[in-house]
């Protein structure tokens, strides 16, 4: 238990499935303890059950982003299972491709509230605790190559992502007192069932998608998860309020 106690701890939300597994598993050979925070529980406790039964510690915690009360709950119940925060990852999100003529106004709201309010109410709640600690921690948000390239049906997708840059660099600089850096991490299209439900309901093709990725083919989960590892770790210690794109030269190539 003492040995658990001295580990550095990392929440992570959406971390039962894609992105969010991918980073929570990363964090977890870097020697943190990880809170496994979904909407969907019983998935949440899957995955952590799988990362106890490896020997590495890990909580499963239900959560609603979108609900401040449940992301300060989230907090407060990972502080008292491990007794700090030191890194946040917002990665849980949607997506919802739809022309922009036909999204109606609870499409559009809910967008809003998973990919931006959400990301807001969880890195206040985790802010906050970090500040009580008094030492500083790292919050890094998972965006998208949609906050700076605009593809057809994901108006609300990229306003949101647009958005959470933004907000990376606002608390980015307005944190900074207290020792807490933020950044983002931007991929393209990755290899998740998120993207692959796309592919098969022919929003977009892998061929297409290859061809326009410089290095040739689609991210994958550990390619992001790196790039989150590294902006948590203290080869990083002087990056705050930057997106760090994984995307195999996408933007550098120009947009559609």
């Amino acid at each position: 238990m003492s040995e658990v106690a001295s580990l550095p701890v990392a929440v992570i939300t959406g971390a039962a499935g894609g992105i969010g597994k991918g980073c929570a598993d990363q964090l977890a050979a870097d020697g943190y303890a990880v809170v496994i925070a979904d909407l969907r529980d019983d998935a949440a406790r899957a995955t952590a059950e799988t990362f106890v039964a490896q020997g590495r510690p890990a909580l499963a915690l239900p959560v609603d982003i979108t609900d401040p009360d449940a992301c300060a709950a989230m907090i407060a119940r990972t502080v008292e299972a491990f007794g700090r925060v030191d890194v946040l990852v917002n990665s849980a999100g949607i997506s919802r491709p739809e022309p922009s003529l036909d999204v109606s106004p609870e499409n559009w709201r809910r967008m809003i509230e998973v990919q931006l309010n959400g990301v807001f109410f969880a890195s206040q709640a985790a802010g906050r605790q970090m500040v009580k600690q008094g030492w500083g921690g790292c919050i890094v948000n998972i965006s998208s190559i949609n906050a700076e390239a605009a593809f057809p049906m994901r108006t609300a997708y990229a306003c949101a992502k647009a958005g959470v840059n933004m907000m990376t660099k606002t608390l980015a600089i307005e944190w900074a007192q207290y020792g807490i850096r933020v950044n983002a991490v931007g991929p393209c299209h990755t290899e998740t069932d998120m993207t692959f439900e796309n592919i098969r309901r022919g929003v977009v093709s892998v061929e297409a998608l290859k061809r326009r990725i410089p290095l040739g083919r689609l991210a994958t989960v550990a390619d992001v998860a790196n790039a989150v590892s590294f902006l948590c770790s203290p080869k990083a210690a002087f990056i705050t309020g930057h997106a760090l794109y994984v995307d195999g030269g996408y933007l550098a190539f120009g947009y559609w």
